[in-house]
């Protein structure tokens, strides 16, 4: 398991276009999400902790992936992360897709090594199944799989992953591993995700570290689910504060209004579509709005160029893409709520 705590661990220093915060460096409110970052995966996983630059943004991030995918629910680990698996497989976040499918596989396999606790899950509702959760997930399945007690969970996961893997694309490469790696080394990546994924986990917990803040009525289908809820309450207010921060009105009018009428297909490999867009707003609003779009819509063709053509430092990177990011994990939760009656 050595080879893999090493090589996640590594990963920090792969962040790109931003310097984390080093853990011993780490004061509040970073230092205490750092440590509960490490409870509830076993390491400081990079796509949490590249989030530092910015603390408000790093605590939203870390409340939205807790409180949907770690936090101990009606729904199992094993379906959460068919749900993670799927939405990442759709947005082409092969980095997310490693880590989810490695620990899907674990869960679901082979019984829990002598140094791992208990499984604290349930398989999935009689008559459902991993893979129609998976195809749930990226809207190709038709029909709920599962029990509609569940569905505040689940949809929960597919917004944290459709937020998680726009970032994950922006700053991190294709693979938590390192090049060159052996085969067995995403089985022991499975096994070492599994372990923690194997605990139990108390709802809740980390909602003290945000504020309250109501629901946004696009996301009321997890009002039935109070810490859900709340969780996006809180979360949504923490992104859109950042949002507010370093971009225009106009620039962020334009991104939700693209959004309000899409219905989840990828764009395409051009960038006219982009050009088009931006082209009616004031010059000094065109790089974020550039990069706020690509990130919501084609968050793979973020490249270099774009990102030092918005200018910003990393606390300001780190607010747009997340905001952004999660504008896009909206829309499809809206997009997938409507569609599966959750």
């Amino acid at each position: 398991m050595g080879i893999v705590r090493t090589a996640l661990r590594r990963s920090l220093k792969r962040i790109k276009h931003v310097s984390p915060v080093r853990p011993g460096d780490a004061r509040e409110p970073v230092s205490t999400v750092y440590a509960e970052v490490e409870a509830g995966f076993g390491l400081l996983a990079a796509p949490v902790a590249l989030h530092s630059p910015s603390p408000t943004a790093l605590t939203a991030s870390w409340v939205l992936v807790r409180e949907t995918l770690i936090a101990s629910g009606s729904a199992s680990r094993a379906a959460k992360e068919a749900v993670a698996a799927a939405v990442s497989r759709q947005n082409a976040c092969p980095y997310c897709v490693t880590i989810h499918t490695a620990t899907l596989d674990r869960l679901t396999d082979e019984p829990p090594a002598a140094d791992e606790p208990p499984a604290a899950d349930q398989p999935p509702a009689a008559g459902g199944s991993l893979t129609a959760v998976g195809a749930w997930a990226d809207r190709s399945g038709a029909e709920r799989p599962f029990p509609a007690a569940h569905g505040p969970e689940l949809l929960g996961v597919a917004v944290a992953f459709h937020y998680l893997n726009r970032v994950v694309n922006v700053f991190l490469d294709d693979s938590p591993l390192p090049s060159g790696a052996p085969v067995v080394a995403e089985r022991l990546l499975g096994r070492f995700m599994a372990g923690r994924a194997r605990a139990d986990h108390p709802s809740g917990t980390s909602l003290r570290l945000l504020p309250t803040a109501p629901l946004p009525p696009d996301l009321s289908w997890a009002a039935g689910h109070a810490v859900v809820g709340d969780a996006l309450g809180r979360a949504a207010a923490a992104f859109e504060a950042g949002g507010g921060r370093v971009l225009s009105d106009a620039a962020r009018e334009l991104v939700t209004s693209r959004l309000a009428s899409w219905d989840g297909t990828a764009p395409g490999l051009g960038r006219d579509w982009v050009r088009d867009a931006v082209s009616g707003l004031p010059a000094d609003d065109r790089p974020g709005a550039t990069l706020a779009l690509l990130v919501a819509f084609a968050s793979y063709q973020v490249d270099d160029a774009v990102v030092a053509a918005f200018g910003g430092d990393d606390a300001a990177l780190v607010e747009l893409v997340a905001w952004a990011a999660f504008a896009a994990a909206r829309r499809m939760a809206a997009l997938t709520s409507r569609t599966s009656r959750v």
